[in-house]
């Protein structure tokens, strides 16, 4: 019995100085493509007609909003699909109005 386990445990650490190793000589590539985790920002909101208070949840490394609610009623977390800031914030401004600038009723026009 304690042959078998003397021979397991030999084992055991011959396969760990061999994963060491291949650690160590191998190429580190593979950790340059390995993505950091995320940073995140939690704001407390609330949203109008609901029931109860929303966390909203930005992550700051992939640009993507969404958001937490607990119904105490059913007692369920229920989440929000995120949504890629980058695509909302990519339309710009609106465009200017044509027909020139407008004035206000009684107002003067600027002279062209």
């Amino acid at each position: 019995m304690k042959r078998r386990i003397l021979w397991a445990l030999a084992t055991l650490n011959l396969l760990l100085a061999v994963t060491l190793l291949a650690r160590i000589t191998g190429d580190n590539t593979a950790v340059a493509q390995v993505r950091r985790p995320a940073d995140y920002i939690m704001i407390p909101g609330e949203v109008n007609g609901g029931s109860g208070a929303v966390v909203y949840v930005i992550d700051t490394s992939n640009g993507l909003l969404g958001a937490v609610n607990y119904d105490d009623g059913a007692r369920v977390l229920n989440t929000m699909p995120p949504i890629d800031l980058s695509r909302v914030f990519e339309t710009g401004a609106a465009p200017a109005p044509r027909g020139g600038a407008r004035v206000a009723p009684g107002a003067v026009a600027p002279a062209r």
